[in-house]
């Protein structure tokens, strides 16, 4: 694509978005959809690891508390997965994590952000993930 070539829906990023409580995931996708990202949604860990294989996003947001199996479980799968393994995955957690993120990254993920999401920054945090997939 040229840089003067304006970007479509379809060249935006895809988020794959895990998160069983509703409000979260309302928030999450409206404020992604808002700013141009496309969104698929996921309440489960069975339902995220059954669409990051189909869909194959750009990036998964993905809660740790899930009611079929946390996300530590989730990350592991996704990466021993030869298909899901290159996505990013960045946990979306209401535990405060600070700057001791270590042990999210040890257990496979990329990145952390904390709940409530900043709506100023979500998107444009979300989007710096997903370039990490397509560069």
């Amino acid at each position: 694509m040229s840089p003067s070539t304006p970007h479509t829906v379809a060249d935006a990023p895809l988020v794959l978005v895990v998160d069983d409580t509703e409000t979260n995931l309302k928030l999450a996708r409206d404020v992604l959809r808002a700013d141009g990202l496309r969104t698929v949604e996921a309440a489960s860990g069975a339902q995220a690891l059954e669409l990051a294989t189909s869909v194959q996003p750009d990036v998964i947001l993905l809660d740790l508390q899930l009611p079929d199996m946390d996300g530590i479980e989730v990350v592991r799968e996704l990466r021993a997965r030869t298909s899901t393994s290159p996505i990013p995955v960045v946990a979306l957690t209401a535990l405060r994590i600070g700057n001791d993120d270590g042990w999210l990254r040890a257990a496979g993920f990329s990145a952390c952000i904390e709940k409530p999401i900043d709506t100023r920054d979500f998107a444009a945090r979300v989007r710096s993930y997903a370039a990490r997939r397509t560069s």
